[in-house]
């Protein structure tokens, strides 16, 4: 085989029945980039991502043309070349703000010109002039021969050459674009794009257009007047005094702008059009390219279609050089060495991800190429197919939502749209026994089917992505496989969208993909005539969950490109995605809890309740049921006559918290006895009776269940169950808590950050008094009511304090006059008084308030110190309690959601740490700004040590604060003791 590799010229005169293929390289190359997850070679590292996407899409081309009939007669992928161009001679600002390709991408540019070569095809580019004005002269030519031309492309600068003859094709979206597609776009045919744009502009290639004119306009002036030089010499009758004023102002600018705009179809070519003469396919030298750069499936189907066999074929070194140097160059169609790429069309991250969102929503979804996955053989194909890849959807279908004690029915994959299959592995007939009984026949064997994706979901080449990963690890994990590496489409969604809506499955595909996918409840059935995945005929199921993991991959390829758009990318690296094993492992481990404690506070609040529901019997002067919230209301309103009563849409008085604390307030004993019963049960009915019910048959313990992408602030929120609302001041919530206990020969430390959203208040709203307090450990309560009330430090009476604690931590959350008041037992007038002295002691808080209301109504979110986006949309609505409602989760949301961010990192950080360290310690639960940890007897004291430190350096080296946070750590026999 030779050393090198240049292609065979045909030379062939273009005439009269000929078509021409003109494919832009430049356009194909960040296609590829984007069309794919990173993708480096096994051997050495090299990213190859965009050269295996370059390939697979000439193949296909090549291949599509062979098929459909449509065959060239000549062809050639252009490139940009380096150097500049006439344009930037023309206006030295054409393309300035074009951003620097990915770094990744740089080395992939010589070795992309390698693979057209290798195809067999000219590769053409030229000093001094684009891609487009090369494809624009190769047109020309070939039209006034009487040949076709199909231009490989999805540019709009290309599309005015199309007319007769002419057409452009989207190998990506499989459309064709002509005369009426660019009407469409332009609003004007083919021959008057140019004039459109130059009044337009075009911010990515920084061609200035006239200001404040937009394609729709200059449509609008192109047709009426027929031109652009019509339109500048006739401007001054144009009626609208800016458009008109604008036009003759920036004449000038609007003709640079179409020289800019207008591609050359006169181009001197140092490539005849006849030397691009279309050339066979040599199946080894292809081969061997392909086998150099180790794209195994692509080597596979080249092999079969060029009736090469691959094996015998070997990779030529002296060719790729194996693709080692760091900057490769490219070749030219004559062989000889071109400068590396440089130009790659201007394209920001924001308009590709617009772009990938609109290429995959174009694409239907289709049934056909879902598969059934039943024996071995196919299985190992699927996954060498995933792990040539290197990425895949996988989702896990199960008998129920707890994955602490569901049993595994089936696992689908998807690794392209429309390509996706499903491995049912236990799913049982009509009225079969249990787990191990009953299999339909013809399923694979669960442990030969997981032994065969073990080394896929663990290879770290590969990506997993999965909706709601967290469910899906902990279901794998209790089968001895950890999932790695991964991409969670559910937090991607949470990151870029918090506040804006959910992010299920269903939703996230309906809004960006436009389809509604089948539903569980489809599949399943609703109410009493649910049935459990395992009983769902295997058919239905695997179009159902095949269609899932496809919806998955879509939904990845849209969302993904957004985080580097939107300028996301790191909280989601760093706050999000590593939180998913975090979490995972603390609900695997659970928690201890003492049954006979909750059983005597059971029988307690019982007895409590008891007491207080004869005691509200005869303040209501009559038996009703005290839990009926329609008797309530009509003995409150109706019998007693209490003022402030209010119907609900049914007709009955509204009996909620907030009515029976405003009654309570005006000194109204019956409103408080009902609140008090109403917390006993609620304690009861949610702690102490269902508590014993949620442990786990096996391990015997409590595993709750985290919640990522519930909150707005990105604070965790917990379910089944709810461990984050037990009441934190109260002598019930401390009986409670007593209740969570260490296992023999173990302690529980409760770490808990001190005051860390009133210290993030100082820092983020820059309160010199408070940050000094905070610096120098000064009782910050106490300071607060100096300043407010004139009282010394020394010597300060507890209740002045107590005041002074109610304001700070209330002004956080926008606490009002009213609220102060109930919370302090004083008059209205007299809490209003405080919060007024209170803003006129720390002006800079009120600034911080109002700025932060003016920032979320400008840009419809506010900002965490880590960069997590909290979105209030309906901040700017005309419902004044709607706004103000969200005025006040704003100012608070900024404090919060950086404090929520401060214990995601420390939750990272802390148990490599205790690895290090070789300390047992293992994190069981968090609740707000608490940690909760199991340690062994013997390590108590270093462990506290050890995450202290952990915790109080969590947000270095991303942010530095000046304010010291600081963490109260203790450890006891029981979650109270110790917290």
């Amino acid at each position: 085989m030779s050393e090198t590799l240049a292609p065979a010229i045909v030379s062939r005169p273009v005439q009269k029945g000929d078509h021409v293929f003109l494919v832009d390289g430049s356009s194909y190359i960040f296609r590829a980039y984007h069309a794919l997850p990173p993708l480096t070679r096994k051997s050495d590292g090299l990213p190859v991502g965009a050269v295996a996407g370059f390939c697979n899409m000439l193949w296909r081309l090549l291949k599509d043309a062979n098929e459909t009939g449509v065959k060239p007669t000549h062809l050639a992928v252009i490139f940009d070349h380096s150097s500049t161009t006439f344009r930037n001679a023309l206006y030295d600002q054409y393309k300035a703000q074009r951003p620097e390709p990915p770094e990744d991408l740089r080395p992939q540019f010589g070795l992309i010109r390698k693979a057209v070569v290798a195809f067999n095809v000219p590769s053409i580019e030229q000093e001094g002039f684009e891609a487009d004005d090369l494809i624009a002269t190769y047109t020309k030519q070939a039209v006034a021969a009487g040949a076709d031309v199909t231009i490989v492309a999805s540019d709009k600068d290309l599309m005015q050459l199309i007319q007769p003859g002419v057409l452009m094709l989207d190998t990506m979206k499989g459309k064709t674009i002509g005369r009426d597609e660019v009407i469409e776009k332009f609003g004007v045919p083919p021959e008057k794009v140019v004039d459109v744009q130059a009044l337009a502009g075009d911010s990515v290639d920084n061609v200035p257009g006239v200001p404040g004119i937009g394609i729709k306009t200059a449509a609008q002036l192109i047709e009426t007047y027929g031109d652009l030089e019509t339109l500048l010499a006739r401007a001054e009758e144009i009626k609208q005094p800016k458009r008109r004023e604008a036009l003759i102002a920036n004449a000038e600018l609007a003709r640079i702008s179409m020289r800019l705009v207008t591609l050359d179809c006169d181009v001197p070519v140092n490539e005849p059009i006849d030397r691009l003469g279309v050339r066979p396919v040599v199946g080894e030298q292809l081969i061997s390219f392909l086998k150099a750069m180790e794209f195994t499936t692509l080597t596979g189907r080249v092999a079969a279609a060029t009736g090469v066999e691959s094996g015998a074929v070997e990779a030529n070194d002296a060719l790729i050089a194996k693709g080692r140097e760091t900057a490769p160059a490219a070749i030219g169609p004559d062989g000889a060495p071109q400068p590396a790429i440089e130009d790659i069309g201007g394209l920001t991250p924001a308009s590709l991800a617009a772009a990938r969102a609109s290429a995959v929503k174009a694409i239907p979804f289709s049934h056909s190429g879902y598969e059934t996955i039943t024996t071995e053989d196919r299985l190992w194909a699927w996954v060498a197919r995933a792990t040539e890849l290197g990425v895949v959807a996988v989702d896990t279908e199960t008998t129920s939502l707890d994955p602490m004690q569901a049993e595994l029915v089936g696992v689908s994959l998807a690794i392209a749209p429309n390509e996706a299959c499903y491995i049912p592995l236990a799913h049982r007939g009509e009225g079969d026994g249990l787990f191990t009984e009953g299999l339909i026949e013809g399923q694979l064997d669960i442990r030969t089917a997981l032994a065969i994706l073990k080394p896929l979901l663990e290879d770290r080449a590969v990506l997993k992505v999965a909706q709601n990963l967290k469910y899906d690890w902990l279901m794998l994990a209790r089968y001895g496989i950890d999932t790695a590496p991964f991409d969670d489409t559910m937090l991607i969604s949470y990151v870029l969208d918090a506040g804006r809506g959910t992010h299920g499955m269903d939703p996230l595909s309906e809004k960006w993909l436009g389809h509604k996918p089948i539903s569980f409840d489809d599949v399943t059935g609703k109410g009493k005539a649910r049935i459990t995945f395992d009983r769902v005929p295997i058919e239905r199921a695997s179009e159902y969950a095949a269609e899932d993991a496809d919806v998955t991959l879509r939904l990845w390829q849209v969302l993904k490109p957004r985080l580097a758009a939107e300028g996301m990318a790191t909280v989601y690296e760093t706050l999000e995605r590593p939180m998913v094993p975090v979490l995972a492992s603390m609900e695997r481990r659970g928690i201890s809890i003492d049954r006979a404690i909750l059983s005597r506070l059971s029988g307690e609040f019982a007895q409590k309740a008891g007491a207080l529901e004869a005691e509200i019997q005869e303040l209501a002067g009559q038996p009703f049921n005290v839990g009926s919230p329609k008797q309530l209301g009509d003995i409150l309103f109706g019998v007693m006559g209490l003022p402030g009563g209010t119907k609900t849409a049914t007709g009955a008085w509204a009996t909620g918290a907030s009515i029976l604390e405003d009654l309570a307030e005006q000194g109204h004993a019956l409103p408080q006895k009902i609140l008090d019963w109403r917390q006993l049960s609620k304690l009861r009915s949610t702690y102490t009776d269902a508590l014993p019910t949620y442990l786990h048959p096996e391990t015997k313990r409590v595993h709750t269940s985290y919640a990522l992408a519930a909150t707005t602030t990105g604070r965790l929120s917990s379910s089944e169950p709810n461990l984050q609302n037990i009441p934190v001041r109260t002598e019930a919530g401390r009986k409670i808590r007593a209740a969570f206990i260490a296992d023999p020969g173990h302690k529980l430390v409760s770490a808990d950050y001190s005051q860390i959203e009133l210290r993030l208040l100082a820092e983020i709203a820059d309160i010199p008094q408070l940050k000094h307090a905070f610096a120098e450990g000064i009782d910050i309560h106490a300071l607060t009511a100096s300043e407010m009330f004139g009282v010394p430090v020394e010597g300060m009476p507890s209740e002045v304090r107590r005041r002074a604690k109610a304001i700070n931590f209330g002004i956080i959350y926008g606490i009002s006059a009213f609220g102060l008041a109930n919370q302090l037992s004083i008059a209205r007038e007299e809490a209003g008084a405080y919060i007024k002295r209170y803003f006129e002691r720390f002006p800079g808080i009120r600034d911080y308030m109002e700025e932060t209301k003016r920032i979320c109504r400008d840009l419809g979110y506010v900002t965490t110190l880590f960069g997590r986006r909290c979105h209030y949309p309906e901040i700017a609505s005309k419902n004044a309690s709607i706004r103000a409602f969200n005025e006040r989760a704003a100012i608070n949301a900024r404090l919060q959601g950086t404090a929520a961010d401060i214990i995601r990192r420390a939750m990272i950080r802390v148990e490599p740490a205790l690895e290090a360290a070789g300390l047992n310690a293992r994190m069981l639960l968090q609740v707000h700004d608490e940690l909760i940890f199991e340690v062994p007897d013997a390590e108590v004291e270093p462990t506290l040590a050890l995450v202290t430190r952990v915790m109080e350096n969590a947000p270095s080296p991303a942010v530095s604060l000046s304010v010291p946070l600081n963490v109260d750590a203790r450890a006891a026999d029981n979650w109270d003791e110790a917290h």
